[in-house]
């Protein structure tokens, strides 16, 4: 117990003490413990009257003068008031620091409440997005921001992803992503990409040129090399393996740059797939037996399994050059006398193309850039094998167009299984089905 509580202790008795006396002596318990009991609450009434009238003033004022107990109280809560004030300040401090901060950032940033409705933005907001503090605090996002792209974002965005959409200033193009934070709350951030556009663009332009100029010379070259080897005697006959060569190399480049026009063309081209059946089966068997023969010496084992009747709705020519790519970079990497599996098949999740074979695998640490152009995870290999670096690219920019991801799983030493996954809109109805509706399980396949 405190000092100060023992003092109001002994305060308190000796009041009662003295009552006690006044009994003795004069016979009158009742009045004098009345009075007593009187005086002692008209204290505590007035010690309470001092700290509500201290406290209505914001306690800001040095606290009343009192002794014991209540001077004590009014000491505590004045040291709560100051380390409240000192935090307060340290809070705003910070505050402050925080808004300058995000005035200087260059991307506009957005806190949403629940319901989708603007709690806060920087100074970048209102100029990328056109908002205005005084008049749209408090208002729903997709009632101020109105391109219909960010609204379809805004309602079904997943974690990592973002939507362009054009600039409320000068016509630019941002890059939207919105993340979750706290209690239902969401973090928009839009970046302008203008810039990064028009390079990109700009690259594009120069790749599809290039390409464009470099295929027609080196047609000829391979031309010359192929009639040179032709002709071909025992005087020239030490000519034989140079132009060979020559002829090999050029037959690369103009698989690079038909490559390289390919994917200019699907960068390009912003229009999606036209929702024409596609006879899947059909055109992987032509691929299985193009696959067999580029296997050549090496005697793989190649097995179809496939749904003849599952298609897709797209576009023969890219479906073709993704799903080929896929299965010639598994015959170069395989080795000789190995198994490659194809499989085409449909589930709950939709359709589904994969790639399975009993090569070296890939370590972990590549498989994040496997899509990346000329990425290759032995470079030396990869030449010998004759790849572009450009396979697996294409495979990502076909599926992209169909809202698809490519999935690989491998290991180093138990080979690899590259997956085409559609979703279930992509799936051609079977006859009597219901429109957009996948068939569920697995269907007997047809081996091939």
């Amino acid at each position: 117990m405190s000092r100060f509580w023992t003092e109001e202790l002994w305060r308190l008795g000796l009041g009662l003490l003295a009552t006690l006396v006044a009994w003795v002596l004069f016979g009158e318990f009742f009045l004098f413990a009345t009075l007593f009991l009187g005086l002692y609450v008209v204290r505590l009434l007035l010690r309470l009257r001092a700290l509500e009238r201290w406290l209505s003033g914001g306690a800001r004022r040095d606290p009343p003068e009192a002794t014991g107990i209540w001077g004590e109280i009014f000491h505590q809560i004045y040291l709560l008031q100051r380390r409240s004030l000192k935090r307060q300040r340290k809070l705003t401090a910070v505050v402050n620091r925080f808004q300058e901060a995000t005035s200087a950032m260059p991307d506009a940033a957005v806190v949403l409440g629940s319901n989708d409705e603007i709690q806060w933005f920087n100074d970048a907001a209102g100029l990328l997005l056109g908002l205005n503090w005084a008049s749209d605090r408090g208002q729903r996002i997709d009632n101020l921001v109105r391109f219909p792209g960010f609204i379809e974002f805004l309602r079904h965005h997943k974690a990592g992803e973002s939507v362009l959409m054009p600039s409320a200033d000068q016509g630019g193009t941002l890059s939207v992503r919105i993340v979750p934070y706290g209690n239902d709350q969401q973090l928009l951030i839009a970046r302008d990409v203008s810039q990064q556009q028009r390079l990109d663009q700009m690259r594009q332009d120069f790749v599809a040129n290039v390409s464009h100029e470099l295929r027609t010379p080196l047609t000829v070259v391979s031309g010359c090399a192929e009639t040179l080897i032709e002709d071909c005697d025992e005087h020239t006959e030490g000519w034989r393996r140079p132009l060979t060569l020559i002829q090999q190399q050029s037959a690369r480049m103009l698989n690079i740059i038909q490559d390289l026009l390919l994917l200019s063309t699907l960068e390009t081209d912003r229009s999606g797939p036209p929702r024409e059946p596609v006879a899947v089966a059909a055109m992987l068997a032509s691929i299985t037996e193009d696959a067999r023969i580029l296997s050549g010496e090496k005697g793989h084992t190649i097995r179809l399994e496939a749904d003849p009747e599952l298609d897709i709705y797209g576009v023969e020519s890219q479906l073709h050059s993704a799903f080929n790519n896929l299965v010639s970079n598994a015959v170069r990497y395989t080795p000789k006398g190995g198994e490659i599996t194809l499989r085409w098949y449909c589930d709950e999740q939709g359709a589904h193309f994969e790639v399975s074979d009993t090569g070296p695998g890939i370590p972990e640490e590549h498989i994040p850039r496997l899509t990346e152009r000329f990425y290759r995870v032995d470079v030396g290999r990869s030449r010998q094998s004759g790849g572009t670096g450009l396979g697996l690219a294409i495979v990502k920019h076909v599926l992209s167009r169909y809202r698809s991801q490519l999935r690989v799983e491998s290991a180093c030493g138990h080979g690899s299984t590259f997956a085409c996954d559609f979703s279930p809109d992509w799936v051609v109805p079977a006859a009597g089905e219901a429109p957009q509706v996948a068939r569920g399980g697995h269907t007997p396949p047809v081996r091939a």
